[in-house]
């Protein structure tokens, strides 16, 4: 109940804050300032936080229904990777700023000349980006550097890059337990998803309501076992992310969260091209939201890493536990985690 109540809760306050020409402005660097607003006055945001620095003390596992409504909505602002980004800074001493805060745990290259952070997700709709560094991660303003679009028609990710100045003086934030990499996946394994979700229920009714030969064409045998596949797919990646956020503290479980982000990869491409195959040409249309998802979904897909990185990562521990057989490694390393 409690789920369904903050799932609930944070679906009316996106449908509110991000409707569908506010979501087209994002696409387009023209954000309305209250929109972000209102996320942060919903104190969302803080919900990691200790009750002692004015959060809600929640666990990682409470905030899932949250990140599920993000990608529900396909908001393009980085809500969730703000809100763990404010988690990592504020067990790392740090006051978070106030604004949109991005994720850059991978693909940063640091140089005499400064720092350059390569494919950061959203960065063109963050106001700062938690990049990883030696020693732990940097908070960087985007204002201070320099960015470039680095993704297709309406993409938010952007290469960008901070004159050895900037990055002096910017704080460094260290937390020994927590990997910036595991958060930026769990982040979007929820993302993806409610986004996954919501192709799916458009999908389904579109197929209701066009008419093909005086029937829906959902009543056709070919069309309904390609429903029946994204709906296997949707569902299989809804329980990737499930177990992806269940820890007993704001930090994910490793495994966990490199499972989830690798499933949620992995069924995008196949998610989106059977949507796309049944609505036909009118799912990418501009005026029609399909496109809009599925292009979202293909930038999730490889943000922070694809499914063969993550694959991988589950994939090396796995051979560092040789000694176990396959059953075993899942219920020693996988389940008990989960208990």
């Amino acid at each position: 109940m409690t789920d369904s109540l903050f799932g609930d809760t944070a679906r009316r306050l996106l449908t509110q804050a991000y409707p569908t020409d506010v979501l087209r402005a994002v696409e387009r660097g023209q954000a309305p300032a209250a929109a972000w607003e209102a996320i942060e006055a919903s104190g969302f945001l803080d919900a990691l936080l200790p009750e002692d620095a004015n959060g809600a003390g929640l666990r990682l596992a409470d905030i899932a229904p949250l990140a599920q409504a993000v990608g529900w909505h396909a908001v393009g602002a980085p809500v969730i990777q703000t809100l763990l980004a404010r988690a990592w800074l504020h067990a790392a001493g740090h006051t978070p700023p106030a604004g949109p805060i991005a994720l850059a745990p991978a693909a940063v290259v640091i140089d005499a000349d400064g720092v350059q952070a390569h494919a950061v997700g959203a960065a063109l709709a963050a106001e700062w980006v938690l990049a990883a560094v030696p020693g732990g991660a940097r908070l960087l303003p985007v204002a201070g550097g320099q960015a470039a679009a680095s993704g297709g028609h309406g993409s938010l990710d952007a290469d960008l890059r901070w004159p050895g100045a900037v990055v002096d003086v910017a704080p460094l934030a260290n937390v020994a337990d927590a990997d910036l990499a595991d958060l930026a996946a769990v982040a979007y394994a929820g993302i993806i998803a409610g986004a996954l979700d919501r192709i799916l229920e458009l999908t389904v009714d579109y197929a209701n309501q066009r008419t093909q030969f005086g029937k829906p064409i959902g009543r056709f045998q070919a069309v309904q076992q390609q429903i029946s596949v994204l709906a296997e797919q949707v569902w299989a990646v809804r329980a990737a992310a499930q177990l992806a956020f269940q820890s007993p503290t704001w930090m994910p479980r490793p495994l966990l969260a490199a499972q989830g982000k690798a499933r949620a990869s992995a069924a995008v491409t196949r998610a989106a091209d059977i949507a796309h195959a049944v609505h036909g040409a009118i799912g990418v249309t501009a005026e029609y939201d399909l496109q809009y998802y599925s292009r979202r979904l293909r930038e999730w897909r490889r943000a922070a890493g694809g499914e063969l990185h993550w694959n991988a990562r589950v994939g090396a521990h796995a051979l560092a536990a040789r000694e176990l057989s396959a059953l075993d490694y899942v219920r020693s390393h996988l389940y008990a985690v989960i208990e």
